[in-house]
């Protein structure tokens, strides 16, 4: 075990030393300028990324008196989820929420590791199409959502290194949060 995880996390320190910190700074500015809602969709372990990046981005800022984004994971309502899959599709279930409600003023954090989730595909293609804001999260190639996104943030891993790529994505999180905390209300 001790073997695994020695090369496990020497794996992950490469990766993050691989980070493009100008996508970073790309995604903060558009956090700062985005007037209406952020968006963040993502399946398993990326909803949970989208559920604490809300927590974070969100609740954490503002009462801290810091920032009040608009931010709201649409992962986490799980009877709108499971209706939505029952009645249309999963593919339907980010699309369906972001139809006829997400616009220009708006910005979409879609996760996903393989870039190919069709869920997320058809949501980025939607609110590309209403000319909101993408920043995708990606891992392994980075798929299709690596091209639909006008920001990348991307983790370039062999296919199925799921954990990696998530661990990154969340600690993408943790480097804005952290980032805003320091800045305090200035």
């Amino acid at each position: 075990m001790k073997k695994f995880a020695k090369k496990y996390i020497n794996n992950l320190i490469a990766l993050l030393q691989e980070i493009d910190y100008k996508s970073v700074e790309a995604i903060v500015e558009v956090l700062n300028s985005t007037k209406g809602t952020i968006y963040i969709i993502g399946n398993g372990g990326s909803a949970a990324t989208a559920s604490h990046m809300v927590n974070d981005l969100g609740v954490g800022l503002k009462r801290r008196g810091i920032k009040n984004f608009n931010i709201q994971s649409l992962s986490d309502n799980t009877p709108v989820c499971s209706a939505l899959a029952n009645d249309i599709g999963y593919k339907n279930i980010f699309y369906m929420q972001l139809k006829d409600r997400i616009n220009e003023n708006d910005t979409l954090i879609a996760i996903s590791c393989s870039g190919n989730s069709k869920n997320i595909v058809k949501a980025v293609k939607y609110a590309k199409k209403q000319n909101a804001a993408i920043v995708g999260l990606t891992g392994f190639d980075g798929g299709i959502l690596k091209k639909l996104s006008d920001i990348s943030f991307h983790i370039a891993t062999a296919k199925n290194e799921y954990g990696l790529v998530e661990d990154a994505h969340m600690i993408l999180d943790h480097i804005i949060y952290s980032y805003y905390i320091s800045k305090g209300n200035a």
